[in-house]
């Protein structure tokens, strides 16, 4: 589940293997190791995917169904326009049960 989320959410930011391990002062290899699943980032690497992904440690592993969105950077309005964008996919949602 790790790998394919490392990979799924790399592809959804543009950028490529190279571009993550040169963030990450990794090699390519080190990056493919990790989406094919014969390699685990260590700890120190969850915690800085999750920092460069902008989603929580517990999402990356796995632990928790729901993706963390960080807003610490929008205005009071901006975050209640995503609020509201929200509900209404989670209406839907119900009324599609």
């Amino acid at each position: 589940m790790l790998a394919e989320k490392i990979k799924t959410i790399r592809e959804q930011l543009g950028m490529t293997q190279a571009e993550l391990a040169r963030k990450l002062g990794l090699t390519r290899s080190s990056i493919n190791g990790w989406e094919m699943g014969l390699s685990v980032p260590s700890t120190q690497y969850i915690v800085e995917l999750a920092k460069l992904f902008r989603v929580s440690t517990d999402y990356l592993l796995g632990m928790k169904q729901g993706a963390v969105l960080n807003i610490d950077d929008l205005s009071e309005k901006e975050v209640s326009v995503l609020l509201d964008v929200a509900n209404c996919f989670r209406a839907r949602h119900t009324n599609d049960e």
